[in-house]
């Protein structure tokens, strides 16, 4: 009985979570039961994968309401697999919260942090699941407005300028998306995706398509943080909580990629889009994107700001899949959501083990630790192996199928670019990889607390998760039945005239 209705438990479950945690004393009771439901929601998040893994599609009318008339939760290999990395990561990051939550964030605001966090599990769930586009701007709002409190509590003052900057970025995107909300709407009188797409073929000729259409891209990549719609990014990762830049740098950017390829694929249509200079642009953007943000990343003096122009230039790669327009293009785009989620995850982690340590992610105030610190030391390395894409990583898996789709439509300045991509990438891997081994510690203080007291391996509970995820990023670099097997199932779904 309960399995016919996990499609709206995933969501329903952290949404309930949230008020409760809120009205509870400040303590470890609000981080424990956040971490309950994270788990069961991941397990949920699984059960349901695996039925949809058959290319079954799960169609899960709310209150009874029949599509297109009532709100319906949709689910096919696609969403099913962005749902497991959200779950799966929110799982892994709470766990993680207690030490650096602890040492953040203010102990009488424990109870409102954990209450927001499951506000934006649940905007980021909803957004994945729905089936109606209008309920995906309702949930988009609820992760938004969640993304930025939890932003604004990082314990430097900058953090609320990063917040409000990106409060401003965010309601520019979400306004533009309404708008072409609005207008496809008042064209075809319905807002269920499915409906959608079978009413806009009749209509591709009418501007009112195109302009829906442009302000739902525009809209998204806003919120996705597509160069050079960016600028929130950078900040917002440096300055938040670490636990909060773990989730949101694994998760939100993710879950905004999913939407564009829901929106063109499944709404618009391939046919739609061969029309327009989409792929051209998209391409365009992400060539620049991930050349100078890499550039960008060499020269930061911050270890989180470095991951965040790294960010901007990975999420280059993902919509340079879409840009190319292939099943493997495709293919290679949900790879590297799936995947650069691990590894980004990961580094995050092992950088944030590091700030409990030394109360710093400055580079230079890094000098040695890695000798005190061999274990997030090794994590930093493994991560960084699979960003940039060695093989027997995940980053290597998708970055492989990157490079099949362009060469498969001979686009040979896309393969050298993907390559170069990830040469940059090793030179700013390695900035991290010399400070933290390869040069001397400075004993005259170099670092917030004392240097002295601070030299040494992180707590367990800092190191579990993270080293859940390193192990992972290996895993998937050798296994690809659940990543490449199920990219290919949702890409006979999204793009059925190409199979």
């Amino acid at each position: 009985m309960i399995e016919n209705h996990l499609s709206l438990l995933i969501v329903v479950l952290p949404l309930l979570a949230a008020p409760i945690v809120a009205v509870l004393p400040n303590g470890r009771m609000p981080w424990s039961i956040s971490t309950l439901v994270s788990w069961a929601v991941f397990a949920m998040a699984c059960i349901q994968l695996i039925n949809v893994s058959t290319g079954s599609v799960i169609s899960y009318e709310l209150g009874g309401w029949a599509p297109p008339w009532g709100i319906e939760y949709r689910i096919d290999a696609a969403n099913a697999l962005v749902a497991l990395i959200v779950s799966g990561i929110a799982a892994v990051t709470l766990p993680y919260a207690l030490k650096s939550v602890e040492q953040e964030i203010p102990k009488h605001q424990h109870s409102l942090f954990y209450a927001a966090f499951m506000l934006c599990f649940t905007g980021l769930l909803g957004i994945t699941l729905t089936g109606d586009i209008f309920n995906l701007f309702v949930f988009l709002e609820i992760s938004s407005l969640s993304s930025y409190a939890l932003i604004s509590l990082g314990k430097q003052r900058q953090a609320l300028t990063a917040s409000y900057q990106y409060l401003i970025m965010g309601t520019i995107g979400a306004t533009f998306f309404i708008i072409g909300v609005g207008l496809l709407y008042a064209m075809t009188g319905t807002l269920n995706m499915m409906d959608l797409s079978q009413r806009l073929p009749e209509l591709y000729e009418h501007r009112t398509i195109h302009t829906a259409f442009a302000f739902i891209m525009v809209g998204f990549a806003l919120k996705l943080a597509l160069f050079p719609l960016h600028l929130w990014l950078p900040n917002a990762y440096t300055y938040a909580p670490t636990v909060v830049t773990v989730f949101l740098a694994a998760t939100a950017t993710k879950v905004a990629v999913y939407v564009m390829l829901r929106v063109i694929f499944s709404v618009f249509g391939f046919t739609f889009i061969e029309d327009t200079p989409t792929d051209e642009l998209f391409m365009i953007l992400c060539v620049v994107g991930i050349l100078m943000m890499s550039f960008y990343a060499i020269y930061q003096q911050d270890a989180k700001r470095l991951l965040a122009y790294s960010s901007v230039a990975q999420i280059g790669y993902m919509m340079l899949g879409i840009g190319i327009g292939s099943a493997l293009g495709i293919t290679a785009t949900l790879v590297h959501l799936f995947n650069h989620a691990l590894m980004k995850g990961a580094l995050f982690m092992a950088i944030g083990a590091i700030v409990y340590q030394i109360g710093s992610s400055r580079i230079e105030h890094m000098q040695g630790l890695g000798k005190h610190m061999p274990w997030t030391f090794a994590a930093i390395v493994i991560g960084g192996l699979s960003l940039i894409g060695v093989p027997g990583t995940a980053g290597f898996i998708s970055k492989w199928y990157l490079v099949l789709a362009a060469i498969e439509k001979q686009h040979w300045l896309i393969v050298i670019v993907i390559l170069a991509g990830s040469l940059l990438a090793v030179i700013y891997v390695w900035k991290l990889v010399e400070v933290l081994y390869f040069k001397p510690a400075d004993e005259s203080g170099q670092t917030v607390s004392n240097q002295l007291t601070s030299r040494k391996e992180a707590p367990l509970m800092l190191l579990i998760p993270t080293w859940i995820l390193v192990v992972a990023n290996v895993y998937f670099g050798f296994n690809t039945e659940l990543t490449v097997g199920t990219a290919e199932q949702a890409v006979k779904l999204l793009l059925p005239s190409m199979n």
